[in-house]
């Protein structure tokens, strides 16, 4: 049975209980009241993926209260800038944002770990923690719940509102191959993944989706990150910068956001509360597995159109993790709200990826080693 169904079907049932269908209809919309809130995106509506979060977030909402509880989706810059979209959830301008936490570390950096930071968790391993804590059993909290501890103080509420999947490295002018090579090397990347490519000498640049591919033509910057193959042949920056690096080390589990104004979250009815929640949850699932679906053909494309595929040298992934571990011991030691957070996230780190090199790992393994071997090809 659909949601629509269902909702007409409790109006049948309400009127047969009170023997008149005068009494039915009010008490249907007492129940779902009408509301309408705004979301501010950070995202262009080019990137139809990422930005889509939103959307498919909209028309779950929308189909089950039977439009009475409605929200509607605003690109980048038709309300607010993009970098700017949880200040305005703050504050109260809009009721809510789709975006992505790591932009905020100017605020505090304890904001990228609710995102993704350098060497942390994949995607599955980043759902398994938000969704159902950091160690399993009796005592686990969940990582969301340690996350709106620290939300509720800066004025919000957040649930993870879709995923990009492992991300790949970025596009370079030129070859990447040792630690010296970063040296000055003047690269669009994010939030705390910015900080720790500075340690190995990296000038990190932080530029909504929409600014890239300009800066990256004019020189302005030398290399630039964004998501994946999907999104990235959309913005084009194979044409003008082609050595393309995997893996995105920084972001092996993006999760993207959803910031509800902390007091209109509390406004809302428990079962509105419910419905958002699943809701999220549903719309994270789709857009990893959209991305899942879509890169498949999309790194084909590129690679066609001149993309050279390579993977950063062991040199800088070991600079690289190095100067993390350092960084978040930095962290850590300054302030309360990182540290709990990190901690928690460790703590499932450690076991998660014990458990997936036994099972996952050997087969995926196996059947890459078939797709090499050419046996995987389909007749005809």
């Amino acid at each position: 049975m659909d949601r629509r169904s269902f909702f007409k079907k409790a109006g049948v049932v309400g009127a047969g209980a009170v023997a008149t269908t005068a009494l039915a209809a009010p008490a249907i919309a007492q129940a779902n009241p009408k509301i309408t809130w705004r979301i501010a995106s950070s995202f262009p509506k080019s990137l139809d993926t990422i930005y889509g979060g939103g959307e498919t977030l909209s028309k779950m909402v929308s189909e089950a209260t039977e439009g009475n509880f409605t929200l509607q989706v605003f690109a980048a810059g038709e309300l607010v800038p993009g970098l700017q979209a949880l200040d305005a959830a703050q504050n109260g301008t809009v009721e809510a944002c789709h975006t992505v936490a790591y932009y905020y570390t100017g605020k505090a950096k304890t904001w990228a770990l609710g995102a993704a930071v350098p060497f942390a968790l994949n995607p599955r391993g980043m759902n398994a923690w938000l969704y159902h804590g950091d160690r399993g059993g009796e005592g686990s909290q969940r990582g969301i719940d340690v996350l709106n501890e620290f939300y509720h103080k800066n004025g919000v509420h957040g649930l993870p509102c879709g995923n990009t999947g492992t991300q790949m490295g970025g596009w370079f002018r030129k070859e990447i191959k040792t630690v010296a090579d970063l040296q000055g090397l003047k690269m669009r990347i994010a939030g705390v993944a910015g900080d720790i490519m500075g340690k190995l000498g990296v000038v990190p640049q932080q530029l909504a989706g929409g600014d890239v591919y300009p800066a990256l033509e004019r020189g302005t910057i030398d290399a630039a990150e964004w998501v994946g193959p999907y999104d990235d042949e959309k913005l084009g920056f194979v044409k003008v910068a082609p050595n393309y690096y995997y893996p995105g080390f920084w972001e092996g589990g993006p999760t993207v956001n959803m910031f509800f104004n902390q007091a209109k979250w509390d406004s809302l009815p428990e079962h509105y509360k419910s419905l958002l929640q699943t809701a999220c949850q549903a719309a994270d699932a789709d857009m990893l597995q959209k991305y899942d679906y879509l890169n498949t053909r999309a790194i084909r494309t590129l690679v066609s159109q001149g993309a050279k595929l390579q993977p950063f040298s062991k040199e800088i992934m070991d600079a690289a993790f190095k100067a993390s571990n350092e960084y978040y011991a930095e962290q850590s030691a300054q302030s309360e709200d990182f540290k709990k957070i990190w901690d928690a996230i460790i703590k499932f780190r450690a076991e998660y990826f014990l458990w997936t090199q036994i099972a996952d790992s050997q087969f995926d393994t196996y059947m890459m080693q078939q797709q090499r071997a050419g046996t995987l090809k389909v007749d005809g």
